[in-house]
């Protein structure tokens, strides 16, 4: 069976850029123009509104600049107004060939916004598009705010596009404007246009306040539409646009009788960079390109990965440039764990594996996920927490530091069931912590060993609220040893690695 081709136009330099907060620098507009037709391969790009400011019109003329000598004119598009050829002016300046000219597609925003009859506003557009033709520029019209013409101002919207049909317009553009609508109204909507309009090019422009863009755009695909407009990471006023990734997933996966070109192996690195000249940060959870969409954090679904790929779908990582993860955390199981240390080249007999998964657990109720780069640190603090008998344990303990005042820590030790508690200042936490350990063990005529070295490291890579793990090298009798503590604060575990050595001089 012949698929039939679907046109992608990606404007998340034009829609997209209307994210509150967002502007790209001329030199961001063509790099991403640059990936969006040569990595992904996007059919069509949107990448301005004509007039809008002077950094506006360098950004497009550099793009023109660098899209005439790849062949590329006819696939960069500009949005433009009714204004009397003011915007044409402007693109001839630029070196664009195509605009996208908005007008009303809804008999509201005509009577309300323009204050015009139909008949006036047909001739204007008229004029622009001779006029833009005249000029070698290619002409597509948007119906502002069409879906809502459909809903209650049908008999304009037909009369339009009876008018623009007639026309030299190469495609029409019908975005839902303010995201009001719902599946069945888009499937009904574009069906009745496309089987009036045979011979016509239609695009179908969503928006997401609904949280209903993805299904509409599956829908307008299936009721026959030839082109579909999208933003990477879903970028947008308010809600934003139906979003590149989910799209074109959706139809591969839903669609096979449509094809569409975009390379689906290049949608992560390209969402990334956006997301880094945006600062507009992707949303953990986002389908295809949330940091968490590929992760499985229950040990249950581990163990079904196993065992035939009890918990895969259709949307493999590999497809979009990713790999799949296994958090761990407190929900973790043995089965996420071997994962992780099948990746990083390690292996546990099952009594270590069983301790290392428990201290796992412990630690996810302190921090909400523990990485694949914790993993030797673990591993190291459990199999060492294992060589010695706990005869003395830091019970209880508060750790002060305010502005102007020394540091100071209340203590409460707990010796073969016996708790001593002591109180004392010091040069930082740690130290008040060791001079009230001090006068316990002085209490008890007993000598604490030296501390010649103190390390602290967290994985590479990690963030702030790594695990870290704690070295610290004492002197008793004149023998050198370490001691390891870990956990996600660097003075809790340098209290670990201590008691640790009180007990191990206790033996």
């Amino acid at each position: 069976m012949k698929k039939r081709k679907i046109e992608i136009m990606d404007t998340t330099l034009r829609d997209g850029e209307q994210t509150s907060g967002v502007s790209f620098s001329a030199a961001e507009k063509l790099t991403i123009a640059q990936l969006l037709l040569e990595e992904l391969h996007i059919d069509r790009i949107e990448i301005a509104s004509a007039r809008v400011s002077e950094g506006e019109f360098q950004g497009v003329k550099g793009i023109m600049a660098w899209a005439n000598e790849k062949n590329y004119t006819h696939r960069i598009e500009v949005l433009t107004f009714v204004d009397g050829g003011l915007s044409i002016d402007w693109m001839l300046k630029t070196g664009a060939k195509v605009q996208n000219l908005l007008t009303k597609g809804s008999l509201n925003h005509l009577v309300h916004q323009l204050k015009k009859t139909p008949e006036q506003h047909f001739e204007e557009i008229s004029q622009t598009i001779n006029l833009a033709h005249k000029e070698g520029i290619e002409t597509n019209v948007y119906l502002e705010d069409w879906s809502n013409g459909m809903r209650n101002s049908p008999e304009y919207v037909f009369e339009f596009l009876d008018f623009l049909t007639q026309q030299n317009v190469k495609r029409i553009l019908l975005p839902d404007t303010l995201g009001v609508l719902i599946p069945s109204e888009t499937t009904t909507f574009i069906a009745q246009i496309i089987q009036k309009y045979p011979n016509t090019h239609f695009d179908f422009h969503a928006h997401n306040d609904y949280d209903l863009s993805v299904a509409n755009v599956l829908e307008a695909v299936k009721a026959g539409i030839h082109g579909l407009h999208v933003t990477v990471n879903g970028m947008g006023e308010r809600a934003g646009n139906a979003p590149l990734e989910s799209t074109v997933a959706v139809i591969n996966d839903f669609l096979p009788e449509i094809e569409i070109g975009v390379k689906e192996s290049s949608l992560y690195s390209v969402s990334k960079l956006v997301e880094t000249f945006t600062g507009y940060r992707i949303p953990a959870n986002k389908p295809i390109v949330g940091d968490n969409v590929f992760t499985q954090t229950a040990g249950i679904h581990a163990d079904g990965d196993n065992k035939n790929n009890l918990y895969f779908n259709d949307l493999l990582p590999e497809r979009f440039g990713r790999q799949r993860k296994y958090a761990l955390g407190k929900t973790s199981g043995k089965a996420n764990i071997e994962k992780n240390l099948q990746e990083l080249g390690l292996q546990l007999n099952p009594e270590d594996l069983k301790l290392v998964t428990q201290r796992i657990i412990e630690l996810g109720d302190k921090k909400e996920t523990v990485t694949k780069e914790d993993l030797p640190y673990i591993i190291s603090d459990v199999l060492d927490s294992h060589s010695y008998q706990e005869r003395i344990v830091v019970d209880s303990y508060i750790l002060s530091h305010a502005k102007g005042l020394r540091p100071s820590t209340t203590l409460s030790l707990k010796i073969n069931g016996e708790i001593i508690e002591e109180h004392a200042q010091g040069d930082g936490q740690f130290d008040a912590f060791m001079n009230a350990l001090a006068k316990i063990y002085k209490s008890k005529n007993w000598t604490l060993p030296i501390l010649i070295d103190y390390a602290v490291r967290i994985p590479p890579g990690s963030s702030s609220d790594a695990l870290c793990e704690t070295i610290i090298t004492w002197v008793n009798n004149g023998k050198e040893f370490k001691t390891r503590g870990l956990d996600s604060d660097q003075t809790v575990a340098a209290i670990i690695a201590t008691q640790k050595m009180l007990n191990v001089i206790s033996e």
